[in-house]
């Protein structure tokens, strides 16, 4: 049995399209993981961190996997120290960020988990990009489709 997982991916150090590219290759593993598809990449600004850092490259890609939630972060997180990330602070630049979105319909609120991630709805770098791959999906926190709630965030922001 698989399940339909979004993972966030986000880069703004060194070549990112590269980081995103190859990211992409490494999460495509079947038997036990399968990228169904890929948002474009948008170029975004930094939110939150430091000051001074670049733009960003973002993208959303839809998954199929056997693996359970924990096993698919842990593969995430290998993915980025592959790609040569480095936490020194929170929100600070990095060659690959790697965000596990959605996992089917679980809820996960562990110290180590959670999902869905417990941001995804304040973030219009990456509801623009799930919005390509899943307008309609419904957001659990809200109740909203992701293509609602990036309309409400834009209008938020004064872009509409």
């Amino acid at each position: 049995m698989t399940t339909r997982a979004f993972v966030a991916l986000g880069s703004n150090l060194g070549e990112r399209s590269v980081h995103l590219e190859r990211a992409l290759r490494e999460l495509d593993r079947p038997p036990d993981v399968r990228v169904v598809r890929c948002s474009s990449f948008h170029e975004t600004e930094p939110v939150g961190g430091p000051a001074g850092q670049g733009p960003y490259l973002n993208a959303v890609v839809e998954l199929a996997t056997a693996l359970e939630p924990r096993a698919l972060l842990h593969r995430l997180l290998e993915i980025e120290l592959r790609a040569g990330r480095v936490r020194r602070e929170r929100n600070g630049p990095r060659t690959l960020d790697l965000d596990l979105l959605i996992f089917g319909d679980q809820r996960i609120d562990t110290p180590e988990l959670c999902v869905p991630h417990p941001r995804l709805e304040e973030r219009s770098f990456v509801l623009a990009p799930l919005a390509e791959l899943a307008p309609e999906l419904l957001l659990a926190r809200s109740g909203s489709s992701v293509r609602e709630r990036l309309a409400a965030l834009r209008a938020a922001e004064g872009r509409a």
